[in-house]
């Protein structure tokens, strides 16, 4: 039992730590984070962001290795769906301008015995 709470644990400091890397990642390339980890009964947004006047909801997937065919797998449909009806939401509860809203993928592998490699898929449909 102990094992599997560690290896949960690892999972979690996994995914603060490319949350924390795709957040950095996006304000070096001019945007600006105005929320993270934003939950509702309908799911959770990883990051929130602006980009000039366009509201940049981020899906960000962080993994060990690539095994299962790497982050970007899994985001399918119904999560984009979701994302999609969550961005909405986020939107209608926050006094914020935009001209209009996009989705983003930020993909993050951190293997074990090496560096982070990151992709940004933006705008994904």
């Amino acid at each position: 039992m102990g094992e599997r709470k560690t290896g949960h644990n690892a999972q979690i400091a996994l995914g603060i730590y490319g949350e924390e890397l795709a957040a950095r990642h996006l304000v070096t390339m001019g945007m600006r984070i105005v929320d993270r980890n934003w939950r509702t009964r309908a799911g959770e947004i990883d990051l929130v962001a602006l980009e000039r006047d366009e509201l940049v909801v981020v899906e960000v997937k962080t993994r060990s290795d690539e095994q299962f065919g790497g982050p970007l797998v899994a985001v399918d449909h119904r999560k984009l769906a979701r994302l999609r009806r969550l961005a909405n939401e986020w939107a209608a509860s926050h006094e914020l301008r935009y001209s209009g809203i996009r989705i983003d993928v930020v993909a993050i592998v951190c293997p074990r015995n090496g560096s982070a490699s990151l992709q940004h898929v933006r705008g994904v449909e």
